[in-house]
């Protein structure tokens, strides 16, 4: 599925809330322009049985304090064991997500520091991190840059 029919399929499957769809349209652009930087137009991602998203919580290792908690999307099913054991639990599975609509599950997803794509099929070594904080001021950004200015109505006296 390209990409523009991900974002259409966003906006159709969004709540009919009044701000939603007009959400997903006026980030569509940074959807597209990150997804277009990622060699993959889906990705697996690895859920346990209720649906919910796996995440793989880091430490580094020279300061242990210090940790982050990602999701790993894998271009194939069976990249999933090459990073975690959870793959082979029979409570988790990997389900097909279109790109897009991963990155804009980043928006709401507030116990995740980044989304870690592994770009090659069978490797760990070549990956495309994106930041839950950068994602954010990035979409801000796109947000105030179409709020047009509101005219001064000439009767407000």
């Amino acid at each position: 599925m390209d990409l523009e029919a991900q974002i259409q399929l966003l906006i159709n499957n969004a709540p009919n809330d009044g701000v939603t769809p007009h959400l997903v349209a006026a980030i569509a652009p940074l959807l597209v322009a990150i997804a277009q930087k990622l060699r993959h137009t889906q990705y697996y991602i690895l859920q346990d049985s209720e649906g919910s998203w796996v995440l793989t919580t880091l430490r580094n290792r020279a300061n242990p304090g210090i940790e982050k908690r990602v999701v790993y999307a894998f271009p194939t099913i069976q990249d999933v064991s090459l990073i975690s054991p959870a793959g082979l639990d029979p409570h988790m599975s990997g389900k097909i997500t279109p790109v897009t609509h991963i990155l804009f599950q980043l928006v709401a997803l507030e116990p995740v520091d980044s989304i870690v794509f592994l770009e090659t099929p069978g490797k760990t070594t070549h990956t495309f991190e994106l930041r839950r904080a950068d994602f954010q001021k990035r979409m801000y950004k796109q947000l105030k840059s179409q709020r047009s200015p509101k005219p001064i109505p000439p009767d407000i006296a």
